[in-house]
C-alpha cells in the first residue's frame, strides 16, 4: 500500500528581524541628526582665538540689519522685536538659560548694541555673542 504524503513544504519570509534593522536605523538617525534654530540666511561670524562653545538655547537673535531682525525664525524690525520680548512671560524666561546673539561682520557695533540693549531691559542677562573659530 502506497500512503501520500500530506505535508507540503511551506515558503514564507519571515519580516520580522528586517522590520527591527530599519526601525533601529530610523532611531539611529532621529538621534544622531542636529536640528537648526537659526534662519537660512548667510552670515559671515566675527572671528575670535577665545571664544568656547555654549550649549544652544531655545532664543537666537540673529542681527542682519536694523529691518531684518530674527528671532529664533521670525523676522522682525528692532521695535517689533521689544514687543515680542516683552511678551515672553517670566515662567518662559525662568525656562531659558541663555540667549544667543549673532550678528554678520558687516553690521554696525550701535546696532548689535541696540539689539542687545533691547534684550537686557527684557530682563535676559546670559546673553553670548556668537563667533567663528579661528583654525589655525
Amino acid at each position: 500500500m502506497q500512503f501520500r504524503r500530506r505535508l507540503k513544504p511551506q515558503v514564507n519570509i519571515n519580516l520580522v528581524p528586517m522590520i527591527d534593522v530599519v526601525f533601529q536605523l530610523v532611531i539611529f538617525f532621529m538621534v544622531s541628526s542636529t536640528f537648526i534654530l537659526t534662519p537660512g540666511i548667510s552670515l559671515i561670524f566675527p572671528s575670535s582665538t577665545t571664544s568656547e562653545p555654549v550649549v544652544m538655547s531655545k532664543i537666537v537673535v540673529t542681527v542682519v540689519s536694523r529691518e531684518e531682525v530674527y528671532f529664533n525664525k521670525e523676522k522682525f524690525e528692532i521695535r517689533e522685536l521689544d514687543e515680542r520680548l516683552s511678551a515672553i512671560t517670566e515662567e518662559e524666561r525662568s525656562d531659558i538659560k541663555t540667549v544667543v546673539l549673532e550678528g554678520d561682520r558687516g553690521i554696525s557695533y550701535s546696532l548689535l548694541i541696540e539689539v542687545l540693549d533691547l534684550l537686557r531691559r527684557n530682563g535676559f542677562r546670559a546673553i553670548n555673542l556668537r563667533t567663528r573659530e579661528i583654525r589655525g
